[in-house]
């Protein structure tokens, strides 16, 4: 009976720190939808492969979206035909590169600033090069899905699919789960919305992506009260002092519970006492990247071989950056 009240407690405790930035990040991602004119962004894009992947894992600061929201952002990029370097880089930096993801994770681990420089550092680093390698792919049909490649194809610089690329928050197809728009010319121009029309769209994104993130944030809390309170404590301490398997845990438990990065970080400070400073970024570092549900979405982009390279990078990736915090840095 006391460890279930020490669960209870903590997973309350967990809850209530990461519920206010899940709001913020919510709200914030859902104005966005009306106050950014991507298109703007789109046409100023570099055309360097390197600058490309580099620009593109930077585009967060202005669309902060988290892993649940990036994968319809990062689809409708590729389909308004922006160079794949930039969508990767967007792809799987922009859950960890953007400022509320910043500020939580500081407040999280406002003692230990190098946990907060290090995981930006290195998420810039993994995109900017996987983005990077992407670039010599040219012809996009072997890693693209078929209606993705077909869109890329009807693509043209000037034209627009009409509706805003953030529209639409966290649905897999876009906007409100329809199939994705084709370039046609009756789309170029966007329709203007009232007032009262940007409201609704504002509001209703904001309830969807409360419903659907704050399952997944319930969730999380309550599988980090289980481990720490149910676990014995011998086995976590031997798991998380070894420098190697360490990492290789905090990596599985990030790619299995698909948390959000909005709130992954005080998921990672209850472990912060007994696991390694190198697996602590794993986890904060791999898991916007990739996780059981980001994955499931990128099949809505990527054929599964793309995704099995753009997985099996990422991790190695990782894996060296953080082995080498725990023998050089910590």
């Amino acid at each position: 009976m006391e460890q279930l009240n020490n669960a209870f407690t903590l997973f309350l405790s967990l809850l209530v720190e990461a519920l206010p930035f899940l709001l913020l990040g919510v709200l914030l991602s859902s104005i966005l939808l009306i106050c950014i004119d991507e298109r703007w962004l789109l046409a100023r894009m570099p055309k360097n492969p390197l600058l490309g992947a580099f620009t593109g894992s930077c585009i967060g600061f202005l669309f902060p979206v988290c892993e649940c929201g990036n994968v319809p952002v990062a689809r409708r990029l590729i389909m308004q035909g922006i160079p794949m370097p930039v969508a990767i880089g967007f792809l799987l930096a922009a859950p960890t590169v953007n400022p509320i993801v910043i500020w939580s994770t500081w407040i999280a681990f406002r003692d230990r600033p190098e946990i907060v420089v290090l995981r930006v550092v290195f998420s810039l680093l993994i995109a900017t090069i996987i983005g990077y390698i992407f670039s010599v792919q040219k012809d996009l049909k072997p890693i693209l899905q078929p209606a993705i490649a077909m869109g890329t194809l009807r693509a043209e610089p000037k034209v627009s699919t009409g509706y805003s690329i953030l529209d639409g928050g966290d649905f897999m197809l876009g906007s409100r789960g329809m199939a994705p728009q084709r370039m046609t010319p009756e789309l170029i121009q966007p329709p203007k919305r009232s007032f009262r029309a940007n409201l609704n769209l504002v509001l209703d994104n904001v309830i969807q992506e409360l419903r659907e993130l704050g399952g997944v944030l319930i969730l999380g809390s309550a599988v980090a009260a289980a481990i720490q309170t149910l676990t014995p404590r011998e086995l976590i301490v031997s798991l998380g002092e070894g420098p190697i398997i360490s990492i290789v845990v905090m990596m599985i438990l990030a790619g299995s519970i698909s948390i959000c990065s909005t709130v992954d970080s005080f998921f990672a400070l209850s472990f912060a006492a007994t696991f390694t400073s190198g697996s602590l970024l794993a986890f904060l570092v791999f898991g916007p990247m990739f996780d059981l549900k980001s994955i499931g979405l990128m099949l809505s982009i990527f054929k599964p071989k793309a995704i099995i390279y753009l997985f099996a990078i990422a991790t190695q990736l990782t894996f060296l950056f953080t082995l080498f915090v725990n023998f050089h840095v910590s």
